[in-house]
């Protein structure tokens, strides 16, 4: 059961019910589009993450903008994503439960699915899935590129799952999945570019080791938003799946463009609006707790007044203290909060409040809100 609506469309901000998550809407299009042109001029195709907005409505406005369609890390966003009207889904996550897998197979009845693999056993069970509903997938293969996380390491094994896919008459190869996800907020250019260059040259390799085999790699998916130029540029990444763009955060404020510079390839786009339910002097609580603004990574920022700062997260209240000097805030003031990272942050939350001009000009339901289902 979703909460109702905290705002109605044409109220000033300081209507807004708080705390609420609010979009800036020209910030956001202007986001899109940069994306859509760069991925053009570049020459890869864009498939954005969904995971960071979960939202249909800006789903369809990427593809409007020249996106293939999207990915998505769950079964669940699949499903909302292609309910809104999204027909090109990439589940760049390991999906091996059976119920799970039989959802998605279904859903390939109306869209076109894709999902990652990095074991036998996952392969074995879209296998199974895909034979019981008569419905082929493609899947792709997720190389280890250093992060601890998922994939397959370069090597014998991972060609062997590859022609273990191949000999599997109702799953087709796709690719590779390559995302180096340390590399995304690696805090100078430099970093993010060797990081890049390491991952591009072990995704070469395995590319040429599959082909030496004769399977050929369409597809190498990988990238994100503090990598998208190198990737593109690499030769190697023909699709690139960027998330936080869209929106941005207080992560990707952290860390430097080519110049040594603040990171401004796209406009900071999301905020949590929130309000001051207690103050005293030198410090207050406001309703932007743990349940509204993710504590996931670093603390929220304040961005306006600027001469607050948020120490810490209750569930329900957010701690604030404000600077020597500064006048404070009072009971019933707003304040904007700018998270640490988007993707929590948004699958805490039922609607996305989209203001221009200082009103509320749209409300949007987030369809694929919710736990990993």
């Amino acid at each position: 059961m979703t909460t109702r609506p905290p705002a109605l469309v044409n109220q000033p901000l300081d209507r807004i019910e708080t705390p609420a998550l609010v979009v800036d809407l020209d910030a956001m299009a202007s986001n899109i589009a940069r994306m859509a042109a760069e991925a053009r001029r570049l020459g890869v195709v864009l498939r954005p993450h969904a995971k960071a907005h979960k939202c249909g409505t800006i789903a369809r406005l990427q593809v409007a903008a020249g996106a293939v369609g999207v990915c998505c890390q769950k079964v669940s966003e699949a499903e909302a994503m292609a309910e809104t009207g999204i027909t090109d889904i990439y589940l760049s996550n390991q999906v091996v439960a059976a119920p799970k897998l039989d959802r998605l197979a279904q859903l390939a009845r109306t869209a076109r699915i894709s999902l990652a693999i990095d074991s036998p056993a996952g392969l074995e069970a879209a296998a199974r899935a895909a034979r019981d509903s008569g419905i082929g997938l493609m899947v792709l293969i997720e190389v280890d590129l250093g992060d601890a996380r998922s994939g397959v390491p370069p090597g014998p094994a991972l060609v062997d799952l590859a022609k273990s896919v191949v000999a599997t008459g109702n799953l087709r190869f796709g690719g590779l999945q390559a995302y180096r996800s340390h590399a995304q907020h690696a805090r100078t250019a430099a970093e993010r570019r060797d990081l890049t260059a390491a991952a591009v040259h072990t995704i070469a390799r395995v590319r040429d080791d599959l082909g030496a085999t004769g399977i050929t790699c369409p597809v190498v998916t990988g990238g994100g938003t503090g990598t998208i130029s190198y990737a593109a540029a690499s030769g190697v990444y023909t699709e690139l799946q960027p998330g936080s763009y869209v929106f941005m955060d207080a992560a990707y404020a952290a860390i430097e463009d080519e110049s040594g510079g603040p990171f401004r390839s796209f406009d900071t786009a999301l905020f949590v609006e929130a309000t001051v339910t207690s103050a005293s002097e030198g410090r207050a609580m406001c309703d932007g707790g743990a349940k509204a603004v993710s504590p996931v990574g670093r603390l929220p920022l304040v961005v306006a007044p600027a001469d607050l700062s948020y120490y810490a997260a209750d569930d329900e209240h957010g701690r604030l203290r404000w600077h020597p000097g500064s006048a404070g805030v009072r009971v019933g003031d707003r304040i904007r909060l700018l998270p640490d990272n988007c993707d929590p942050t948004v699958n805490l939350h039922d609607w996305i409040v989209g203001v221009r001009n200082g009103r509320v000009e749209t409300v949007w339901p987030i369809e694929a809100r919710g736990p990993g289902l």
